[in-house]
């Protein structure tokens, strides 16, 4: 597996992560947990290097896997996880409160069992709390020893900008996808002059790019996807023409619509690593597979001319939730 490095401290990861959540919490049934940790292990074993996971997942038991899956080799991988919700529910609220950082911290750090966090990202963006204080406090978090790296999600410009001026911002978590662009409008620029990664979340368009979905596809009561504006009958059937575009360049390639999204993202900036995410090995190993697939200028091209012509149709939450995002 091929390694990129999340901003300016060193930060190594490879190429493509495994985002954790979906193990556990919001795509239905939750995997049965020795499932689960032998799939962990098998990405270990095949080169992933960066996990992805938080508090509210599950809730906590998302970090409890990751911790009992991943201790026999610990110091080789690097860990993410994060802080900002009430009472680790994300339902309840925001909550990025010095106090609530700290126990946030402590807490993820037994579940994780490990004396060190890799990477620790801020949930979302808490307007009840001053950004600085947020950096702040991961900062001493970092003197302790007890955090190696600072992480934002779902940020915007300024609070990045304020966010970095008290404690350098290795990575930025948000959405990026081949039907979700708004990044590279204004944070990408950003990203770019301070030198700070990016980690796209849901690169696959939670699962909607590898044509494995469509209009007629059901999912479980307990999927998220079901109260998503993007994912309702129509608008999976309006978004086909994204994903047929991608099953062309595919088929030219010997690859998948799924691998062609993933080596889009990697194609963009040398400083994002994607985090999609599984509960399938052989998914896994065909996301792994994206790395080593090289998308050329006219192809690139070809993504890019269509896209202008390609409306994605409906709005990637619902309205209640569209308010704690990009901050």
């Amino acid at each position: 597996m091929k390694k990129r490095t999340l901003g300016n401290n060193g930060l190594e990861v490879s190429a493509i992560g495994l985002g954790c959540m979906g193990m556990s919490f919001a795509y239905g049934q939750p995997m049965e947990k020795k499932q689960a940790i032998d799939l962990l292990q098998k990405a270990f074993e095949r080169g992933v290097t960066f996990f992805d996971t938080a508090e509210v997942y599950g809730p906590f038991t998302n970090e409890e896997l990751l911790g009992e899956a991943l201790a026999p080799f610990r110091k080789e991988v690097v860990i993410a996880t994060k802080f900002g919700f009430k009472d680790g529910v994300a339902i309840s609220g925001l909550d990025s409160r010095p106090e609530n950082i700290r126990a946030v911290a402590e807490a993820s750090l037994k579940r994780l069992r490990t004396d060190v966090i890799d990477l620790l990202y801020q949930h979302r963006v808490d307007p009840n709390v001053p950004i600085e204080d947020v950096a702040g406090t991961v900062k001493d978090l970092i003197k302790e020893g007890k955090v190696k790296h600072f992480g934002l999600s779902e940020a915007g410009v300024q609070t990045i900008r304020a966010a970095h001026a008290v404690q350098p911002v290795a990575a930025l978590q948000s959405e990026y996808s081949l039907w979700w662009r708004e990044p590279e409008k204004e944070i990408f620029p950003v990203l770019e002059e301070l030198g700070i990664g990016f980690v796209p979340f849901s690169p696959l368009g939670r699962g909607f790019l590898t044509g494995k979905i469509d209009a007629a596809t059901n999912f479980e009561s307990g999927d998220f996807r079901n109260s998503l504006p993007r994912f309702s009958e129509e608008n999976r059937k309006a978004n086909q023409n994204l994903v047929e575009l991608l099953q062309s360049i595919a088929g030219k390639q010997n690859a998948t619509a799924a691998q062609i999204a993933l080596s889009w993202l990697l194609a963009q900036k040398p400083w994002i690593v994607p985090i999609p995410g599984t509960t399938k090995l052989h998914r896994l190993e065909e996301n792994i597979g994206a790395t080593s697939i090289t998308l050329h200028t006219d192809d690139l091209q070809q993504i890019n001319d269509a896209l202008k012509n390609i409306a994605v149709q409906g709005d990637r939450y619902p309205a209640h939730l569209q308010k704690v995002t990009n901050r």
